[in-house]
């Protein structure tokens, strides 16, 4: 089984790899925001002397909400060039030549992400039907999800021999 997966970096990600990975960001997202936002809370009530609670002013938090996952998504990406979720299933972002992807990439491919779930989903069907398995924002923003390394636990491993 190492050698399938030895095999298998530089190969570009499947549809399901990669959705398993972008559940987990969707999830670890939602969940560290909310105990950063209760957190926050307990802070500043403390520094106030009353209580403060963010869910009274929902626009602000859906803000709030909407600039943590632009981070949350950009900055690994940036850096690392993979996020939580896609590091846990063994996959890595990069340029569509294979070189890192870099801060600019990695920002216009989050900026863009949301056009592959509003055109229906046919983004994403592009991952099916595109022999490079580039979605909508991979070819927008000039990148590739490839296999990188050895998923973290076996689930991940038999998502990876897809």
């Amino acid at each position: 089984m190492t050698r399938d997966l030895a095999a298998a970096q530089g190969r570009y990600a499947g549809i399901v790899t990669r959705l398993v990975g972008f559940l987990i960001d969707v999830v670890s997202i939602m969940v560290l925001f909310a105990l950063g936002g209760r957190l926050l809370e307990y802070l500043l009530g403390v520094l106030l002397g009353h209580q403060v609670a963010f869910s009274d002013s929902s626009q602000e938090a859906e803000m709030a909400f909407g600039v943590w996952t632009f981070l949350a998504l950009a900055v690994p990406l940036a850096i690392w060039g993979r996020t939580i979720g896609m590091s846990i299933v063994g996959l890595h972002a990069v340029r569509a030549d294979g070189r890192p992807l870099g801060a600019g990439r990695a920002v216009i491919r989050t900026l863009v992400l949301p056009l592959s779930f509003v055109l229906l989903g046919v983004g994403f069907l592009l991952i099916v039907l595109r022999p490079d398995r580039r979605a909508l924002h991979d070819l927008l923003a000039g990148s590739a999800v490839v296999y990188a390394t050895q998923p973290r636990h076996v689930g991940a491993e038999l998502l990876a021999r897809r």
